[in-house]
């Protein structure tokens, strides 16, 4: 099967099975695929189709891949990464491609659009990614300790938070700016809740439950994977954008706990 793969491979574009790879490796590291498991993929559909690239570089931002067979001129093809989140449905779909191409069920052009297919793909609308958010603040309260008020209280702040995330999106602000502005509006709706509406309730169970899908659990997770395989340059920058992003969080709900403070009785 391989060498009728790769016989039928002479007569097609070089390029075609270098965007098919290059657009493998963006779908998996915008959804938050370890840097290894990329170049691991992308090694394996080159290798069916007989090439050994002449220069290969996976970073968290970006993608250099460099082919040449020998008879023609390199085609070389720059890849930058913008955006990153988990998406583990379609790494898997991806997983799934690059399977079917190399046992040859598939041929590249199939493998192409069916790529393309995935990368368009949006599994979650805005309603219910927002009743995500809600489900997540409010059990999140009731782990951290909240009672049946401080429960009632997490839907409304989670509620008031998917709210505020779905119009801040709208925005050219950068990720900084928004998480910490989603964190603030968190701190400062749970206490004017607790002031004026719940009496008695725990704005910090709130607050605590509240900020738990903005915590950067899966991008750390990945940057400690990435180091352990030896990209420590992904795994570095990994790390930072989780950081950065605990300090967004960290300053919007301090920025919150301030303000409410100062203004509410």
């Amino acid at each position: 099967m391989w060498l009728e793969m790769k016989k039928t491979h002479n007569n097609q574009d070089n390029s075609l099975l270098l965007e098919t790879v290059m657009l493998e490796g963006e779908i998996m590291l915008q959804s938050g695929a370890e840097v290894y498991r990329v170049e691991d993929t992308m090694r394996r559909i080159l290798d069916c189709f007989g090439f050994d690239p002449d220069y290969m570089l996976v970073i968290t931002t970006g993608i250099v891949l460099s082919l040449h067979d020998g008879n023609n001129s390199p085609v070389t093809m720059v890849k930058r990464i913008h955006q990153r989140s988990a998406n583990i449905s379609r790494i898997c779909g991806v997983n799934t491609v690059s399977r079917e191409l190399c046992s040859g069920t598939i041929d590249l052009s199939e493998a192409n659009k069916r790529l393309k297919e995935i990368k368009c793909e949006k599994h979650y609308n805005k309603f219910v990614h927002s009743v995500g958010i809600v489900g997540v603040a409010a059990f999140f309260v009731v782990m951290f300790g909240g009672t049946g008020i401080d429960f009632a209280g997490g839907l409304a702040v989670g509620s008031i938070y998917a709210a505020a995330d779905y119009l801040l999106s709208k925005t050219r602000f950068n990720d900084f700016i928004i998480t910490s502005l989603n964190a603030s509006i968190i701190a400062i709706t749970a206490f004017l809740l607790s002031a004026f509406v719940l009496h008695g309730s725990n704005p910090d169970a709130m607050i605590m439950g509240a900020i738990m899908p903005l915590v950067p659990g899966v991008p750390f997770a990945t940057a400690i994977r990435d180091m352990l395989n030896g990209d420590y340059s992904s795994g570095s920058a990994r790390i930072m954008e989780a950081v950065v992003i605990a300090l967004a969080v960290a300053a919007g709900v301090g920025c919150g706990i301030i303000l409410a403070e100062l203004f509410i009785p």
